[in-house]
């Protein structure tokens, strides 16, 4: 019946209900040790977007069994799953004990997963794993015409924190992207000082054919195609992962560095005085780093989802081109801005491909949202099997 409700026909019936997901929070191994009695007192709580639930407390235990399930409505596909297990205190707020991130494009459908349990940054693992158990059914036409909407912001956000090292990442991030296009530009000027004779050659008579034969709805068509060639062909998904590792390490050690460090730091004192012109300068080069690696990921196909969407609305794009003058849609689309408030009053201006942007993961977010790898040689099931033995 479910199945059902989200089957394509109903595919233009309450657009706001995409899907649906349900959570089997079965069991945790191996967490943190809270108390001083060598225990915990742990408790998983579950956030889609705004939804939050929570399981029962287990106490004085390292290895709880909750065995509960979770429903959520999914308005948005692109959401990510958040679960977070704590240890309950009576006396203060709850311990962090470790987090997972997962996308439910990511989901494996009725498979039982042990999931490491990251730190609260989600940069690196903790002690322990958990136990999960998901499965995610939606609507496909829903889901692709709510990426081109708003996404829902989260009405509880953690305050930008102060980070030395938070915003040096940033600032390499956003040289990265700018030295992939400087290098970009290094090629081509090398194209017209000769370096290569033989290159220089193909690309002449490249440019001389493509200008010769230009119609505007080859530009889409070239999208198309790059994005075909790096399905086939891409193999820099791993480079970005690798870099980013790399950074993720150097902000560790920056962060031990800092805290074996218990001098006082003038420094520090003239940052705060500052604080809000850090943080919106911190906020900036994170948003510029995230527009231009959520664009090379869209055709890095990191997240296929998207990719086919994009593939898709290009083709669209190419034939609209092909088949009607240019002025009539720029007519038809400045007709649409002007009567949208007419329409509806209601409705919030938006910019559809920034809204699809949105929804591809920057590199930080990746990483954050890559599963870790368990080492077989500290499996839950070997671990089991000792100490039975």
């Amino acid at each position: 019946q479910i199945n059902k409700r989200y089957g394509v026909s109903k595919s233009f019936f309450n657009l706001k209900d995409v899907g649906i997901v349900q959570v089997k929070v079965l069991r945790a191994e191996g967490l943190m040790a809270a108390d001083v009695t060598g225990k915990s007192d742990p408790f998983c709580v579950l956030e889609l977007n705004n939804d939050r639930l929570q399981t029962h407390t287990v106490y004085k235990n390292l290895n709880p069994e909750w065995n509960k399930v979770f429903t959520f409505n999914v308005k948005d596909i692109h959401s990510v799953l958040e679960v977070t297990v704590f240890d309950e205190d009576r006396d203060r707020s709850a311990d962090f004990l470790g987090k997972v991130a997962i996308p439910l494009l990511n989901v494996h459908n009725g498979e039982q997963r042990a999931y490491l349990l990251k730190n609260k940054d989600l940069t690196g693992p903790t002690k322990g794993h958990i136990y999960l158990d998901i499965e995610v059914i939606y609507n496909i036409v829903k889901a692709a015409l709510k990426t081109i909407v708003p996404a829902e912001r989260k009405y509880l956000e953690e305050e930008p924190k102060v980070s030395k090292q938070l915003l040096q990442q940033n600032f390499n991030r956003v040289k990265r992207c700018i030295m992939v296009l400087y290098s970009y530009v290094t090629y081509i000027n090398s194209c017209f000082e000769w370096e290569s004779a033989q290159r220089s050659i193909i690309s002449f008579i490249l440019f001389v054919l493509v200008v010769w034969n230009f119609e505007l709805y080859m530009l889409p068509l070239a999208l198309v195609l790059l994005l075909v060639w790096n399905y086939v062909f891409s193999s820099s998904r791993g480079m970005t992962d690798m870099s980013m590792e790399a950074m993720f390490e150097w902000e560790d050690e920056e962060e031990d560095k800092e805290d074996k460090d218990s001098e006082p730091k003038g420094f520090m004192d003239k940052l705060y005085a500052i604080q809000d012109v850090f943080i919106s300068v911190q906020s900036a080069l994170d948003e510029v780093a995230s527009f231009g690696e959520r664009m090379k990921n869209t055709f890095n196909w990191t997240v296929p989802f998207l990719s086919w969407l994009a593939i898709t609305a290009f083709c669209l794009v190419t034939l609209l081109l092909y088949l009607i003058p240019l002025r009539y849609l720029v007519l038809a689309w400045g007709v649409n801005k002007f009567t949208k408030k007419l329409r509806d009053p209601y409705m919030i201006d938006n910019n559809e491909l920034l809204d699809f942007l949105s929804r591809v993961p920057s590199d930080v977010q990746v990483m954050q949202y890559r599963e870790l790898k368990m080492d077989p040689g500290q499996s839950p099931n070997k671990r089991r099997r000792a100490n039975q033995s």
